[in-house]
């Protein structure tokens, strides 16, 4: 059931245009980029966060909840209908127009996350179109075959298009004429906290020092192998591990006794593990599914005051390492010889060199400098759609005035005869 609600009341709090962002990560994951961009964007307009559905219910509704000031919107469909990608979509579809309906949103920004949502996302007469392509979905494991085909239609209806690094958007600026670079940011106050913190979480609190880091999703973009290697090198070292494992097995993990797996925390829990740890670490693969990542817990290591040993993404090669704020190996005997330097090192110049560079990023800004994108095409289709509309009118009333003009010979003149 939906919460009761007063949408004139809500309405008129604010003159913005409402947000629907269609997501295929849940609210409650992992929070960063989507999390961090609308809990922002609610601050001053509706926004509805809607997610994929699941297969649960005897019949296709709608849950709604709040989670501060967004509203997280979960659909709840049959399982019987689950494999059932047409009928799936054309539900979801309905659901989408009721809550817009209900909830007397009209012409929204729709903020796409996946291309895949495209197929039921068409049902919004949308006032812009925003594609926040934080990842390349289609180099991750399990991607559905059409999400390269429904991409290239998002691109093609979109208004505007935002990336999350500059790898990313050096793959898709000529697929659209209004590409921006967005790179993952931080919020510098909540991080800077572990510099403080001095107790430890009691299920990080026995582990031996000295202890290596690691918070995120736990999938196949992580070096397993590189994990297992470097805890094997150095049984002294104890690895902390926290996240959830997604999409590969758990039975497929490295478990040495100096490997502790935490499981997944809060945000608001991650500065007191990060404050207990000596070296922070991005122990990523190589492969197809991290050629375009960003990692947003790039900036939030350094925020803590963590040095930080990464393989060489990208994005955390440049600018990170080329300007010296985090160590790059490539081969587990480097990342061991990394960590090792790290280890003790009390460096204020990098100190100094890493909170400069902070200061110039923040979530605040980014938010600020998208919305002010969102505001420009709202304006543009706005006047598109009025431009359109007056050629409508035009030719309308210029068909009727064919219409009724008399046909066959031209009437005489009635002007002033000649003398």
């Amino acid at each position: 059931m939906n919460p009761p609600h007063d949408t004139n009341t809500e309405r008129s709090t604010s003159s913005r245009a409402d947000l629907v962002c269609l997501s295929h990560l849940r609210w409650n994951f992992v929070f960063q980029r989507p999390q961090h961009l609308m809990t922002r964007f609610a601050s001053e307009r509706r926004v509805f966060f809607f997610e994929e559905p699941i297969f649960d219910s005897p019949r296709p509704q709608l849950a709604i909840r709040r989670d501060g000031d967004v509203r997280v919107v979960v659909p709840h469909l049959p399982a019987g209908m689950s494999g059932q990608a047409h009928t799936v979509n054309d539900t979801l579809s309905t659901l989408l127009s009721d809550m817009c309906a209900e909830w007397s949103i009209a012409a929204p920004i729709c903020w796409y996350y996946t291309p895949m949502a495209l197929s039921y996302g068409r049902s919004i007469e949308a006032g812009a179109i925003v594609y926040d392509c934080m990842d390349e979905l289609s180099a991750f494991k399990g991607a559905p075959p059409e999400l390269l085909r429904l991409e290239e239609q998002l691109f093609d209806c979109a208004d505007i298009v935002f990336t999350g690094g500059h790898s990313l958007w050096d793959a898709k600026r000529t697929r659209h004429p209004r590409v921006y670079p967005f790179p993952s940011s931080v919020d510098v106050a909540h991080f800077s906290k572990a510099r403080t913190i001095a107790v430890d979480p009691a299920d990080q609190a026995d582990i031996p020092h000295p202890r290596m880091g690691f918070f995120g999703v736990i999938d196949e973009r992580m070096d397993i192998d590189l994990i297992a290697a470097v805890a094997k090198s150095h049984p002294d070292w104890h690895l902390v591990m926290l996240g959830p494992c997604v999409k590969i097995a758990e039975s497929s993990l490295p478990r040495p006794g100096n490997i502790h797996y935490l499981g997944m925390k809060t945000y608001q829990q991650l500065p007191a593990y990060l404050a207990g740890w000596d070296v922070a670490l991005l122990p990523f693969a190589m492969n197809e599914s991290t050629r375009f990542i960003s990692p947003t817990k790039t900036p939030e290591y350094l925020a803590a005051g963590r040095p930080v040993v990464s393989t060489p993404v990208r994005d955390v090669v440049r600018p990170y390492g080329e300007e010296g704020m985090v160590a790059i190996a490539s081969t587990p005997e480097e990342f061991c010889d990394a960590i090792a330097r790290a280890l003790g090192a009390d460096d204020p110049a990098w100190r100094a060199r890493v909170d400069r560079y902070l200061s110039t990023l923040s979530w605040d800004r980014t938010w600020s400098d998208m919305r002010t994108l969102c505001e420009d095409a709202l304006r543009q289709r706005t006047r598109a759609l009025r431009a359109e509309t007056s050629r409508r009118v035009h030719l309308a009333f210029a068909d009727r005035r064919s219409a009724v003009r008399p046909s066959g010979p031209a009437a005489p003149s009635m002007g002033r005869a000649d003398v």
